[in-house]
């Protein structure tokens, strides 16, 4: 039996005693969502700042993603790939002529996208590169951020994430973020096959690295015969402007980890893309998941992109996200508390002029909240905006007057 919950309390409570204790939410118990709102179990409307991360791009419960699961759900759902199933084929020629490779290596979660990255690359390295055994290396930057798996942990700088579970996952490399010289130091070694790294840092809290450095640190990778992977679970499917980040500089990387957004948040989907030299370095038996490529999955994921490019979401991300930026910007000027707006496409933050230990970018988000807005701060005082890609601009101008005035009544309270 289903317990059915009559009010917020009551379910935060059931969760403190049966779940463990991984997370931190806002105090917001959350029941229904269509488009770019959320209603909570009593019933208030919020507008939805935060997208899941980015997973619901196209907006919660989008009836044509909805009509693709349950249309499929009433037919198959899993036969593991120990057989063909009739969905896969027709979703991995879709997805690869969309995003211009040769071939999909279908997973679920982003953090199996960024594993299955890992994988191929180091398999690459032996196989097509000629690195010594076991000796294979990955660069990744400071501040980077692709799950909690041990193997995503290994790559992090985040003591938080990492503290208490080594040992770490050996042959990787940290470098700072947006360092082309580092960069160039690192790849001086001939072990190094591949450098992955985020085209924004989201989860650091929205780090735009200077206009070129990616283009010149994949034509770096290039010369040296590096691969550049692109982890684009968060910066993929439109949230930028572009259908994936990398293209604001106009470069295909070699491995296109992608996620979230992917299923339009319906149920976990992720992939990785790559042309045959890098893809077929994998072969049967060497990676794979019971659920990865399944036909359900399949379905609502050629539905959730085609609804990205039926209704140009990307265009709609670029425009509005000009409009967010200069909005954000004059709260700056008049606001003390405001320091900074940065960000591309619907994908932005601000940054809280005080310490990344104190509370002040959480208790704005709490009152945020009061006044009907669901955002959430990272590192302590930074904010991250990003409402699903199908918001208008009379209603972005609403979330901006919400968020301009409670920042202003807080900074005189």
């Amino acid at each position: 039996m289903t317990e059915h919950i009559t009010s917020s309390q009551e379910a935060i409570t059931l969760e403190d005693k049966y779940g463990a204790h991984n997370y931190h939410p806002l105090p917001v118990v959350l029941a229904k969502g269509e488009g770019i709102f959320l209603w909570d179990v009593e019933g208030k409307k919020y507008y939805d700042f935060l997208s899941a991360y980015s997973a619901v791009n196209q907006g919660h419960c989008h009836p044509r993603i909805l009509n693709a699961l349950q249309e499929q759900a009433q037919k198959l759902t899993l036969t593991s790939r120990a057989f063909h199933n009739d969905v896969l084929g027709p979703y991995e020629k879709f997805i690869t002529e969309l995003f211009g490779y040769d071939k999909v290596l279908p997973m679920n979660t982003g953090v199996e996208g960024g594993e299955t990255a890992v994988k191929l690359c180091r398999k690459w390295a032996y196989t097509v590169k000629g690195v010594p055994d076991n000796q294979a290396k990955i660069i990744f930057v400071n501040g980077n951020f692709w799950g909690r798996t041990l193997a995503a942990i290994s790559s992090s700088t985040d003591p938080q994430s990492k503290g208490g579970f080594g040992p770490y996952m050996p042959g990787y490399e940290l470098i700072p973020y947006n360092d082309y010289a580092a960069l160039e130091q690192a790849l001086e070694d001939p072990n190094v096959a591949g450098f992955m790294v985020e085209p924004i840092q989201g989860e650091a809290g929205v780090v735009v690295p200077d206009e070129g450095y990616l283009k010149k640190a994949y034509e770096l990778c290039k010369k040296k015969n590096v691969l550049f992977i692109a982890d684009e679970v968060q910066t993929g499917i439109a949230r930028t402007g572009k259908l994936f980040a990398c293209q604001h500089e106009g470069f295909r990387p070699d491995i296109l980890i992608l996620g979230k957004a992917l299923s339009g948040g319906v149920m976990p989907v992720s992939a990785i893309l790559a042309d045959d030299e890098v893809m077929l370095s994998i072969k049967p038996g060497e990676h794979g998941s019971t659920f990865g490529g399944n036909p359900l999955a399949c379905a609502v994921a050629m539905a959730a992109l085609q609804v990205v490019e039926d209704e140009k979401l990307s265009e709609n991300a670029e425009a509005l996200g000009q409009v967010f930026r200069q909005r954000m910007q004059q709260l700056v000027e008049k606001s003390d508390l405001v320091t900074l707006v940065r960000g591309k496409g619907l994908l932005n933050a601000i940054v809280i002029n005080d310490s990344e230990d104190s509370d002040t970018a959480w208790n704005i988000c709490m009152q945020l909240k009061e006044n009907g807005l669901l955002a959430k701060p990272t590192h302590g005082n930074i904010i991250r905006f990003a409402p699903p890609l199908v918001i208008t601009e009379e209603q972005l101008h609403a979330c901006c007057d919400i968020i301009d005035s409670t920042i202003m009544n807080y900074a005189v309270s």
